[in-house]
């Protein structure tokens, strides 16, 4: 399953995200978004476990948790939408 994670303090690694999510289960992958010009972290990114009881535990008792002195924002992740107002050209 598939984990947005939002609200990460600028300075939370990768490697911070899994070890805090590790604890409830097997990791597939962990990615922190980042802004593609400056390279800086956006404040979310994405969680996938192996299995989905393992993700539906994390997502109960992270959700809400302060990370460095933050409180995270954790929940299934919903697939992207393309933007609003975004117009696709066929070249």
């Amino acid at each position: 399953m598939n984990i947005y994670v939002g609200n990460l303090s600028y300075e939370v690694t990768e490697n911070e995200l899994q070890q805090l999510f590790e604890e409830y289960g097997a990791i597939t992958s962990v990615s922190i978004i980042t802004d593609r010009d400056t390279g800086r972290s956006k404040g979310f990114g994405f969680v996938e476990m192996e299995e989905d009881a393992d993700a539906e535990k994390a997502i109960q008792e992270l959700d809400g948790v302060s990370v460095n002195d933050r409180n995270i924002t954790v929940n299934q992740a919903r697939p992207r939408n393309e933007r609003s107002g975004a117009k696709r050209r066929s070249w």
